[in-house]
């Protein structure tokens, strides 16, 4: 009964610490001439580090993700080497005013 209670501790310990790590919503993009395996190394880093790719882009190398901060650094150096831009994803007017 004991070793029942305390896997069950264990386990809502682990879904609370992995549901307390900051998300932030970014772009990831690649200039054109990236091979899609790189795209396809950071989509599924940021998925195995418990983010969402929320949108795939056709016309750029490029995708939106909702992603824990250490998975950004890791994407961040794997794509050095290809130039990867990781920015943050936000509302963009061209109208003064808005917000």
């Amino acid at each position: 009964m004991r070793l029942a209670i305390l896997s069950i501790l264990l386990a809502l310990l682990a879904v609370c610490t992995l549901a307390a790590a900051p998300q932030k919503a970014v772009i990831v993009s690649y200039p054109k001439d990236t091979p899609d395996f790189v795209l396809a190394q950071a989509r599924n880093a940021i998925k195995e580090a418990g983010g969402i790719i929320t949108h795939e882009y056709k016309l750029i190398k490029a995708f939106a993700a909702n992603a824990p901060a250490k998975a950004l650094e890791s994407v961040q150096a794997w794509g050095a080497q290809y130039n990867a831009v990781i920015e943050e994803d936000q509302v963009v007017s061209i109208n003064r005013n808005s917000h």
